[in-house]
């Protein structure tokens, strides 16, 4: 046993080693930073998780505005507990902050090799806790598993999920320990950190790790007590560990309660030769369940069931679990089950990796039990065949493939071969693992190629930090003036998340879990949005700015890296507003609820009329009435005209949503709106100034049709729009500060009405005026509102995260559980000189190789 326990760190290494050289070889072969131009940054990665970590950096280095209860730069004010569970709960995210921080997308990319060469060293390990075998061959194994398709495909721009991938063989070593009867400590405590890291991910990996256990116990068959024992054990240090991750668990689960709803999907399984397309290297097809584990372990896996040395039960068993796990992503109650009953936006086979696991352990079955002979690897291999045959040249499939396939076949069944004539050692053994070692990292790192590659060419992808960024960012520093006022990093953004990644405070925020109420607030107001709503994105407008107190705003040039956008014609500035500040008192508010139009709208918001909506006409290309309004097709399809009539000198603005091309004003500047049905909506977007004379016109050319709508023009008189900021300048707060979760303002003697802070009313806000007592804060047009009712001359408004008193409460309760059963423990072994240990029958041990 002594020489079995030296040999699971040497595995690790190995397997850890080879993950690592795999990946690494494959962002090599794309050309993919940090060993070529192309950038990693693709879909949420760079619009979300970089942008994240670039947060946690400024946290960590105390340079972000907020804290972990709230982040002010995103949202006009959001909670951040919530984006910390489900973002930056992984023990790994705070390696960012050794990083500098204009490279942080290599921080990243560090990050997530560390993930995956984890991921492959515990598999490793638990592979020789599961059976003992040959060390490289459970490091090879465990490389396998860290390197299957989910992982290259799916989990590689992804990071967060990865935690799941070291999750699975984690959560199965507990189950090895309740197995055993062990200590309770370090199971809790591994269990803990895996929900804590990513719960969704760890939710899959417990269901996967119950399997195992389940069968474990089916194939050791103890005592029926021993065996309720066990499986009591387990659970219990499953619920111990969940409930010490629950203070951030509870806080993600209320976060996801009060975000903007997304799409609702419905579950619809791919056809089975793409399914079995995906276990052969170099496929790729987004959408499909990556179970690509390498060619050796699949050929292992495949070989199980005819390997006569392995006991009957033990075949059958795996071959069951496998094969059950498989069918599960195809049924679509199975489906919803893996998902926590809810079909997930985007790829709906995030669970694969619970499969990839399962194949590789086992593929270890066969291999721990001797090498297979020549009838099974035969029969494994025409397994193989037929898999190849029955995927044939479908979707996913492309001429590389074979080629790497073939060898990949030749590199798997020449290094078993070799290792069957070697025996025990000699060169042609270590030519054997020579051969073995170089297949796996040689298909992996093809495979990691080709999904790095076809990424790029059908998701959107966005420049790693550079030199628009530093622009931006000194930009801000210099002009930011938080809390008197807000600087917002522009309507024209690089990321979903640019106040994160180059700084100020704007309504720019992209997450899962975007409050409900920032989204139709701003919908509201003429906002625009991508990803159905939880990418909200600056809106630049003056009446919106006063709102929201944003006095300095950066102008950037279209972001040069996105092919789709003309190149820049200008360098990036900032202008400046005289605002209000954070909180202002409204002595007769408008109580009147948000319509249709959003020039109204922001008048209601801003309590001063300051709109002129015109009437307009749409004409198509020859000039002719448009009573549909809908351009973009027929006789509108190149250049359809928007005629109105505005107050001379009043400024501009175009009001379309479901529009996308351009627009411009005769002598203004053209403006682009980008509206995709389902996807995107389109922002309010300023035009010019309104001509002395005689009606306006706005020429557009569609790129996708859409309909204007019949308030599309809105006429700002900017004169009495001064007039309503410098109101509320002078009943608003005199002094606002600031501090993490709260605000706290100082108000003018004798204010009577409604105080309004410009910050969305989430859930989770109370509010004091003067020394009376803390209520829950009320609600303005989703704006956070507190009657004032006693002239009080201070207001103070406090955050605390839905969620977070139960779950702290629920985490208290088992860290004392946690406590007394560690403690009896300790006294039982104080009082018992040699305690017996409850174990488990163990499979019987064969040599034959």
């Amino acid at each position: 046993m002594k020489a079995i326990s030296r040999t699971r760190p040497a595995a690790a290494l190995l397997a850890a080693a080879v993950a690592v050289a795999a990946l690494c070889g494959g962002d090599a072969l794309a050309r993919c930073r940090p060993f070529g131009p192309r950038t990693r940054d693709v879909n949420d990665l760079g619009n979300q998780f970089v942008p994240f970590h670039a947060h946690l950096w400024d946290l960590l280095h105390g340079r972000a505005q907020g804290g972990l209860l709230v982040n002010w730069q995103s949202g006009f004010g959001t909670g951040f507990l919530p984006d910390l569970g489900t973002y930056l709960g992984s023990p790994f995210a705070p390696l960012v902050a050794l990083f500098p921080r204009d490279e942080i997308d290599l921080a990243v990319y560090v990050i997530t090799l560390l993930k995956i060469a984890s991921a492959a060293a515990a598999m490793a390990w638990l592979l020789l806790a599961l059976r003992p075998g040959r060390w490289w061959a459970a490091g090879l194994l465990g490389s396998s598993y860290a390197l299957c398709g989910w992982t290259l495909a799916d989990a590689d721009y992804n990071p967060m999920w990865l935690d799941g991938l070291i999750a699975l063989p984690l959560l199965c070593l507990v189950g090895e320990r309740a197995l055993t009867g062990r200590r309770y400590l370090p199971g809790v405590l591994i269990v803990a950190l895996a929900w804590t890291a990513n719960f969704y991910t760890a939710y899959m990996a417990t269901l996967g790790a119950s399997l195992v256990l389940l069968l474990r116990l089916l194939l050791t068959r103890p005592p029926r007590r021993q065996a309720l024992a066990a499986a009591g054990r387990a659970a219990s240090t499953t619920a111990l560990g969940m409930g010490l991750a629950a203070p951030l668990v509870t806080v993600v689960y209320f976060g996801t309660a009060h975000a903007y709803p997304g799409r609702t999907d419905t579950f619809s399984p791919v056809p089975t030769g793409e399914v079995l397309a995906r276990l052969l290297p170099t496929v790729y097809r987004w959408g499909s369940p990556a179970l690509y584990v390498g060619t050796t372990a699949l050929l292992l896996a495949l070989a199980l069931p005819f390997h006569r040395a392995v006991p009957a039960r033990v075949r059958a068993g795996w071959t069951a679990l496998v094969l059950l796990a498989v069918l599960s992503l195809q049924w679509a109650p199975t489906h919803l089950v893996w998902h926590a009953f809810a079909t997930p936006q985007g790829s709906p086979y995030r669970q694969t990796f619970v499969v990839c696991g399962l194949l590789v352990i086992a593929a270890w079955q066969t291999l721990s039990h001797g090498l297979p002979g020549p009838r099974a690897l035969g029969a494994g291999a025409g397994l193989l065949a037929l898999i190849t045959v029955l995927a044939g040249r479908g979707p996913g499939v492309r001429v590389f493939t074979w080629p790497v396939l073939l060898l990949a076949v030749a590199g798997a069944l020449g290094g078993l071969a070799l290792l069957a004539r070697a025996g025990r050692g000699g060169p042609l053994a270590g030519l054997a693992v020579v051969l073995l070692l170089g297949a796996q990292i040689g298909e992996s790192a093809a495979t990691s190629a080709v999904a790095t590659r076809l990424r790029l060419a059908h998701m959107d992808d966005y420049a790693p930090w550079a030199e628009r960024q530093e622009r931006q960012a000194a930009l801000i520093a210099e002009a930011d003036g938080w809390p008197r006022y807000r600087t917002d990093p522009g309507r024209e953004q690089t990321v979903g998340n640019d106040p994160l990644m180059v700084g100020g405070e704007g309504a720019q925020y992209y997450s899962s879990l975007t409050p409900d109420v920032l989204s139709r607030t701003l919908t509201a107001l003429g906002g625009g949005s991508t990803s159905r709503g939880r990418s909200v994105q600056s809106l630049d407008n003056a009446v919106t700015d006063v709102v929201f107190s944003v006095g300095a705003r950066v102008h950037s040039p279209p972001d040069p890296h996105q092919k789709h956008v003309p190149p820049p014609s200008r360098p990036a500035a900032v202008t400046r507003r005289d605002v209000p500040p954070l909180v202002t008192v409204r002595s007769a508010p408008d109580t009147r609820p948000f319509g249709p139009s959003p020039y109204r709208n922001q008048e209601i918001l801003l309590g001063s009329r300051v709109y002129t909506v015109p009437r307009l006409a749409v004409r198509d290309d020859a000039g002719r009435p448009l009573p549909s309004r809908r351009v973009g097709s027929g006789t509108a399809r190149t250049g359809p005209v928007i005629t109105a009539r505005c107050p001379a000198g009043t400024q501009v603005h175009l009001w379309a949503p479901h529009y996308a091309g351009t627009a411009r004003l005769d002598g203004g500047p053209t403006a682009s709106l980008n509206y995709r049905p389902g996807r995107n909506r389109a922002a309010m977007v300023p035009l010019g100034t309104a001509p002395a004379s005689g009606p306006l016109r706005v020429r557009l050319i569609p790129t996708r049709p859409g309909r204007i709508p019949p308030g599309a023009i809105g006429c700002l008189d900017t004169g009495r729009l001064r007039t309503a900021a410098a109101r509320l300048t002078a009943t608003g707060a005199t002094d606002v500060t600031v501090s993490d979760g709260t605000v706290r303002a100082a108000l003018p003697a004798g204010s009577t009405g409604l105080a309004v802070l410009a910050v969305p009313r989430t859930a989770g806000w109370r509010c004091a005026a003067g020394d009376g007592p803390a209520r829950p804060a009320g609600e303005y047009h989703g704006l956070i509102a507190v009657p004032l009712d006693t002239s009080p001359t201070t207001l103070t408004c406090t955050y605390h995260p839905p969620g977070l008193r139960l779950g702290t409460a629920v985490g208290a309760a088992s860290l004392l559980v946690l406590a007394v059963l560690t403690a009896r423990t300790a006294l039982r072994r104080r009082r018992v000189p040699a305690p017996t240990a409850t174990t488990a029958p163990r499979e019987r041990v064969t040599t034959a190789h």
